[in-house]
């Protein structure tokens, strides 16, 4: 993936992607910098009493703005819509929707709003889950099995 010692150029706006473990990574949006400082805007439980997740889900959620490095070390840029979706203008939308965003609590859903939901939702304006898609593209064809007619 080419993460180890990668620090790609980046501009507000650009969804930075975080690898956490094989299957799943963390997504964020690049804010800019304050002081000489990278910020990212990104999805994340509000305090630790949160931080459990209930059937995929946590209630007391917000986007927040981090340092980039506090979110992760080890990063990658990746606009993976821009030939699908065209990017939408950091400080005409993007900005002042994070600004917004980030005063209301929101419902972390692992399958349906977590923060590569959005992350793609402020650049694009259209939420998606590439990680998810390809999680239910591996579940989905095992839990129809057991309901398929058996054919000798």
């Amino acid at each position: 993936m080419g993460l180890h010692n990668s620090r790609p150029q980046l501009y507000p706006g650009d969804i930075i992607e975080f690898p956490r473990n094989k299957y799943f990574s963390h997504f964020g949006v690049f804010y800019g910098e304050r002081d000489g400082v990278p910020y990212v805007a990104h999805l994340t439980c509000r305090d630790s009493d949160t931080k459990l997740l209930l059937f995929g889900r946590a209630l007391n959620s917000a986007v927040k703005l981090d340092p980039l490095d506090v979110v992760g070390k080890k990063y990658k840029v990746n606009n993976y819509l821009d030939d699908k979706h065209p990017p939408r203008d950091f400080y005409s939308h993007i900005k002042p929707e994070i600004e917004d965003v980030m005063t209301k609590t929101i419902t972390f859903d692992i399958l349906f709003h977590n923060s590569e939901h959005q992350a793609t939702l402020l650049r694009y304006g259209v939420k998606k889950s590439e990680q998810i898609e390809k999680v239910y593209a591996k579940v989905v064809p095992t839990w129809r099995q057991p309901f398929e007619k058996k054919r000798f």
